[in-house]
């Protein structure tokens, strides 16, 4: 009993591997809930520990916890809707306050992308995308009800890129895992190339941004 409760305690909230081996299923759907709904989870690997999982349900690692893929993609999906539209509701009662009131950095940071994504892209696709952005997906929920977006609007496409974002990683790792064996051996390396995906489009978007800004500049000249 003390061995299981010291494990707990030094279970690493930043390591996928880690909270998956610690907490099984349950710690997938109380970390997506905590990423996309509550400001405190914006440091959560939510990327990460989604395709991990999808690695461990293939059964080819030669260590650590070996999960089933349904329970998987419920945890994952639940925890994750639940948690955006909780981060909504969260927004639209507490309002600008909610964010004024925390002194990180990152968050603050987030969520100026968050609301550049909102101005740029429009509701639907800016929900969509921010599932995608570590950070700016944890800012994106509550500040959608800060900002009074329609709540029809709101669930109807943050369920769309919920789904896409969990069932989309999951199986990713799920593909990957049951093509190579003892893909865990490269699982840091993978993580980091998952992670850099999920941030490409931000950054390709980024980049015609200030394209476009540099040439209107220069006609303007």
């Amino acid at each position: 009993m003390a061995t299981s409760a010291s494990a707990a305690l030094a279970v690493n909230l930043l390591d996928a591997h880690s909270l998956l081996a610690t907490f099984g299923v349950i710690g997938i759907a109380v970390v997506m809930f905590a990423e996309t709904g509550l400001l405190v989870g914006f440091f959560l690997p939510g990327d990460s520990l989604l395709f991990t999982a999808g690695l461990l349900c293939a059964g080819t690692a030669d260590k650590g916890a070996h999960l089933s893929l349904p329970p998987v993609l419920a945890a994952s999906v639940i925890g994750a809707l639940a948690g955006a539209q909780c981060g909504y509701l969260i927004g639209r009662r507490a309002g600008p306050a909610l964010l004024a009131r925390s002194r990180s950095e990152k968050l603050h940071e987030g969520a100026a992308r968050a609301e550049e994504l909102l101005a740029k892209y429009g509701h639907a696709k800016a929900i969509v995308l921010a599932r995608f952005v570590p950070v700016v997906r944890t800012v994106l929920n509550p500040l959608a009800g800060v900002l009074n977006i329609p709540a029809r609007v709101f669930t109807f496409w943050q369920v769309a890129g919920g789904l896409l974002w969990t069932v989309g990683l999951v199986l990713a790792g799920y593909a990957l895992g049951s093509s190579i064996p003892s893909v865990d051996t490269y699982l840091l390396p993978i993580v980091g190339l998952i992670v850099a995906i999920s941030l490409l489009p931000v950054a390709i978007e980024l980049l015609r941004s200030r394209r476009s800004g540099k040439q209107q500049n220069g006609t303007a000249q």
